[in-house]
């Protein structure tokens, strides 16, 4: 009677015990610990029946670790254990071996012959089963171990279910926040590639998947029906790499998901045509990226081959997720139209400032200069004001050019004006070398093919005076009309007529690889060096 009140106590308090947590994974090991000391077992454990009713998890006590490795893989759910996933029902047996189902044990497990096996319910759901062997002392299990290991099933049952609501909402707030932050960073102005990045790198982690990445068009003005193939923008997946960027969508799964534009679900893509070679995929999430009427890519989520398929509740946060995501997407590309556009305004507006005003107060120093000039008596006086005039000239001229940029409202022009401004700084600037840069038309329309061009030749053009002329002066000259002229002239001592450096063959090829010509020559009659170099605007 005692023994018994004891064993009621006992299992009062570990269903206190086991039902106290809402870590799972923890929550399972309480379990698994606390059905060994009721019953008295030697060895206990708990398996989570798989989405193909083999075991998902195993959690066990008893054996330590150097005997596991030495045992090899984990139970899959093969013999007796099966049977308890296949057929959910009570197991008392005093002699494992004895069953028709059972399979025996692997090499180096130590034996095992009384076992109880008492399946855990959650619901109408049959979530796993216990397991416990070798009651001490060589005892059988009994009718009270079986009903007592019972009733701690049942208030298992209770405590998973708490713990996976539990999880649940975590797992929730964690998609909330990041579909948060995603849309702060993308609205702040944060770099449109960080961010892709992040929505992929949380994607992955959140849905507890292999690979993640987003495969975007390259045209998003072509209508879908019309697009073949997408661009693999963003891969998340720690050491492996796909082995082509390119994802096709005719007749494919992720085609069908970009021209639906609902999210495709699949348990394995053994016979499933994704339309990129993944290796060892197995279960698969393709969720389209579309925003205000426009489709623009897919996020595509695998798991390795026999892992556990995306639930309905990860298929419904990870949509979410991903719409949430493109429409941050398009709002931020369009946040970006209007700050480009207010770029612009002011841009026209600085340009009609300096038309309007400034030009004009210098053509009227001018004129008035060259008045001056006529009434000036001596000659050094008047070479003075004619090279200060000239100097205003150059002004004006630049003014123009910048006026020029500022309308095209290209960055491209600009970055390129300052790359050719930092190049020189970089090869003349702890030199006595009198440099001079004068840029005449719109850079804008210079595309950046032609623009590297540009800056690899005045680079070498630059270089060679530097190290070969011994110049004193250096003038480069850039004019954009027709053609992309670049004109560089230094007053050294020339190239020698018998050599001819390796890099000016360069400034030939560049030349004639985009159908133009380069020449060089003296520029004065006791020596410097003339460098032409021009090709058309097409």
């Amino acid at each position: 009677m005692i023994d018994a009140r004891d064993r009621m106590d006992g299992l009062v308090e570990a269903m206190l015990t086991v039902t106290s947590g809402l870590d799972l994974d923890e929550t399972l090991r309480t379990i698994v610990h606390t059905a060994i000391t009721l019953s008295d077992a030697g060895y206990g454990a708990l398996g989570v029946r798989g989405h193909d009713l083999l075991l998902d998890q195993f959690i066990y006590e008893g054996i330590d670790e150097a005997t596991r490795a030495h045992i090899g893989d984990l139970p899959e759910g093969r013999g007796v254990l099966g049977l308890l996933v296949s057929q959910p029902k009570t197991i008392r047996l005093q002699n494992l071996a004895d069953h028709p189902a059972s399979v025996g044990f692997p090499a180096n497990h130590p034996p095992m012959r009384t076992f109880l096996g008492v399946p855990i319910r959650i619901r109408d759901e049959v979530y796993g089963n216990l397991y416990l062997t070798e009651k001490s002392g060589g005892q059988l299990f009994t009718e009270d171990d079986e009903v007592i290991v019972q009733a701690l099933a049942a208030a298992a049952g209770t405590a998973i279910d708490n713990a996976r609501l539990y999880e649940s909402a975590r797992t929730r707030q964690a998609w909330i926040a990041a579909t948060r932050d995603v849309a702060t960073e993308f609205l702040a102005g944060t770099d449109s590639d960080q961010v892709i990045a992040r929505v992929v790198s949380d994607a992955r982690t959140l849905t507890r998947s292999e690979w993640s990445f987003l495969a975007v068009t390259d045209d998003p003005e072509l209508p879908v029906d019309e697009t073949t193939e997408l661009t693999i923008a963003e891969l998340s997946s720690p050491g492996a790499e796909l082995s082509s960027p390119v994802v096709h969508t005719t007749d494919t799964a992720i085609g069908q998901v970009f021209r639906v534009g609902s999210p495709l679900r699949y348990t394995d893509t053994d016979d499933i045509d994704l339309g990129v070679e993944i290796p060892e995929a197995g279960p698969t999430l393709i969720l389209p990226l579309h925003a205000q009427g426009s489709a623009f890519g897919v996020l595509v989520l695998l798991r390795s081959a026999k892992s556990a398929p995306y639930s309905d509740e990860v298929v419904e946060l990870a949509a979410a997720f991903t719409d949430q995501a493109a429409l941050a997407i398009k709002l931020a590309e369009a946040q970006q139209r209007v700050r480009e556009l207010d770029i612009l305004t002011d841009r026209d507006r600085i340009a009609r400032d300096l038309h309007d005003h400034v030009i004009q107060r210098l053509f009227a120093a001018g004129l008035s200069l060259q008045t001056t000039v006529s009434r000036a008596r001596s000659a050094e006086v008047r070479e003075r004001l004619s090279d200060v005039i000239n100097d205003l000239q150059d002004v004006v001229q630049e003014i123009r050019t910048s006026i020029f940029d500022l309308h095209g409202g290209n960055s491209q022009s600009t970055r390129l004006r300052q790359r050719i401004e930092q190049l020189i700084k970089q090869h003349t600037g702890d030199l006595e070398l009198r440099t001079s840069l004068r840029i005449t038309g719109p850079l804008s329309v210079v595309d950046a093919e032609l623009g590297d061009h540009a800056e690899a030749v005045v680079r070498e053009a630059v270089s060679n005076a530097v190290r070969h002329s011994g110049a004193a002066v250096l003038t480069v000259e850039i004019d954009v009309a027709d053609d992309l002229t670049i004109i560089i002239t230094d007053d050294g001592c020339g190239i020698p007529d018998d050599i001819t450096p390796s890099g000016l063959h360069n400034l030939t090829a560049r030349a004639e690889q985009a159908d133009g010509h380069f020449t060089m020559e003296r520029s004065g009659e006791y020596g410097g060096t003339r460098l032409h170099w021009s090709v058309p605007l097409h």
